[in-house]
């Protein structure tokens, strides 16, 4: 078991040690920590010397990953081992983004040249609806797409496109619908002209609830005003179940594959990101994949030590395990950056949520911690009191392009100046003896001053990395997407869980059919809890009064 591991013990030793050392401290007795602390990877520098580390935390840090088998188990992932044991599957998103030239092997058979037909066949599709070569029934150029998907099939394409804004074609706009809420999809369609859009289904087994209905309803709008032979021309697919996409309508060149060794929130790098391709190019969608592939080979090949999904790992470990951090915040300092806490949340939670090991025993230890956050300056001015004054430790990632892609006045240098000016804080915080001499001159009363300075006193020593990078182009968000997911591979090796399964995502789908088919069925027999049975009820009543 993990605790029981050298590393492990010698960290807890360690933990007690160094616990109440404080980072101001460590700052005055290193001028040079930043240096020590700090490194440059493919596009992006993080410094994380604002966190708890001594110069003995680390080396023991890289000590659990090496006991855990972190390289071994780096390998295994990268040349296509079945390292998703519950489901016996390789995890190959990286071989979606390998521009190496090297074959990578899935039961003995090179699925290269697989990938790269894949990808020319989204080139090929993406450049002819971008030029107008590929119409609509009536011979207009496409001037919408909807994208209908959910979960990782809607996030990532979702979310990148809107990092993405300022590479976004003119003159195609693309829409991205998940909920099945059906608010959001009637706001999109009654905006959009049939003869101009395209709709896009991505859905590995054709299967999934909310997307095929979704789908469907945009079949029906689309039909309402076009005939049916037109839906071969308006409608493309991403899926494994090529003749449910065909019974659906879709002609299989306009079909993009998926495999089973890419899990749905590492399937922006397939032809899920046939969305993302079509809102930015595909020259664009390609230097995406290209950022990406530069992070791959930063982690297969760099020492430990001078590793950054590594390093961002172990940090998070440390104040998971042994600091009893609850949460990770994300704060990107960019405003199409926004999406991004949403994106690492899905990633990270459910990769990492796990309380059985791979071995099948319950942990005994903490595993995946609650990932949140909000676009800064925002968050300023609201959530970031508890990170100040909580009693709590969240750890924080802050992000800043060093030049943004819009600058109005000084607009930029404020931003940045918020960004290094709140990691100062926390790491910082304000004493008492401080507050009070900044006080001096307010004349106050004696227990005036003690109320309010006991109010304003923060301890500081809250910890932080930030991450800048030039400028957020789609190599840079390549390494940024690539750098984070190696980080919650890196953890899920360490805490011994398997992190490409999600057996309580797929629970909840399979409740979801069968209160569904109670709810569409009203002489079914109500046979479940009384909780569930009760809130049934009361829905079919109130949409029978309808």
């Amino acid at each position: 078991m993990l605790t029981g591991s050298n590393a492990w013990k010698s960290l807890e030793d360690h933990f007690n040690a160094v616990e109440n050392i404080h980072m101001r401290d460590l700052f005055k007795n290193d001028a040079n920590r930043f240096n020590h602390l700090s490194l440059t990877a493919t596009n992006i520098t993080l410094d994380y010397s604002k966190n708890r580390l001594t110069k003995d935390t680390l080396p023991l840090l890289i000590s659990l990953a090496k006991e855990a088998q972190l390289e071994k188990s780096r390998e295994e992932m990268f040349s296509g081992q079945a390292i998703n044991v519950t489901e016996q599957r390789a995890v190959l998103h990286t071989a979606l983004r390998n521009f190496s030239g090297n074959p990578v092997l899935v039961d003995g058979e090179n699925i290269m040249p697989e990938v790269q037909a894949a990808l020319k066949k989204v080139e090929g599709f993406v450049n002819k609806v971008s030029n107008g070569t590929l119409k609509g029934y009536t011979g207009k150029a496409f001037t919408d797409v909807i994208s209908i998907g959910i979960g990782g099939s809607f996030l990532g394409p979702k979310i990148m496109s809107e990092a993405l804004k300022p590479y976004q074609q003119k003159q195609l706009k693309v829409h991205f619908i998940a909920n099945v809420d059906a608010c959001h999809l009637s706001d999109v369609l009654t905006a959009l002209d049939p003869e101009t859009t395209l709709i896009i289904t991505s859905s590995k087994t054709m299967t999934t609830q909310e997307t095929l209905r979704n789908a469907n309803t945009a079949k029906d709008w689309f039909l309402s005003k076009a005939p049916s032979t037109a839906v071969a021309e308006h409608f493309a697919c991403v899926s494994s179940n090529i003749q449910g996409a065909q019974d659906f309508g879709i002609l299989e060149e306009n079909i993009f594959p998926m495999w089973d060794w890419v899990g749905g929130r590492y399937s922006v790098w397939s032809a899920i990101g046939l969305p993302l391709a079509l809102s930015i190019g595909f020259d664009n969608y390609k230097a995406f994949l290209e950022g990406a592939f530069e992070m791959d080979e930063h982690f297969q090949n760099a020492p430990l030590e001078e590793n950054m999904p590594v390093i961002l790992a172990l940090l998070g470990v440390w104040y998971r395990n042994f600091h009893n951090a609850q949460s990770h915040v994300l704060l990107p300092y960019y405003h199409y950056l926004r999406g991004l806490p949403a994106y690492v949340q899905q990633l990270d939670m459910e990769s990492n949520g796990k309380s059985v090991t791979m071995d099948n025993s319950d942990v005994n230890y903490a595993t995946g911690p609650i990932i949140w956050g909000s676009e800064g300056t925002n968050g300023q001015h609201s959530f970031h009191q508890l990170l100040h004054q909580g009693d709590t430790v969240i750890p924080a990632d802050f992000m800043l392009p060093l030049q943004p892609h819009h600058d109005v006045e000084n607009h930029h240098d404020m931003l940045a100046s918020n960004c290094f000016g709140q990691t100062q804080a926390l790491m910082e915080g304000q004493s008492k003896e401080e507050i009070l001499e900044l006080l001096a001159d307010k004349n106050l009363s004696d227990e005036e001053l003690e109320t309010l300075s006991s109010h304003k006193v923060m301890k500081g020593n809250k910890p932080s990395n930030t991450l800048l990078f030039d400028k957020l182009c789609p190599k840079t968000l390549g390494n940024l997407i690539a750098m984070y997911e190696h980080k919650v591979f890196v953890q899920g090796v360490i805490w011994q869980v398997n992190s490409f399964d999600q057996w309580g995502v797929e629970l909840g789908k399979a409740l979801g059919n069968q209160v569904l088919s109670k709810i569409s069925d009203t002489s079914e027999a109500l046979t479940m809890d009384a909780s569930t049975n009760g809130l049934i009820d009361l829905y079919r009543t109130a949409r029978q009064a309808k």
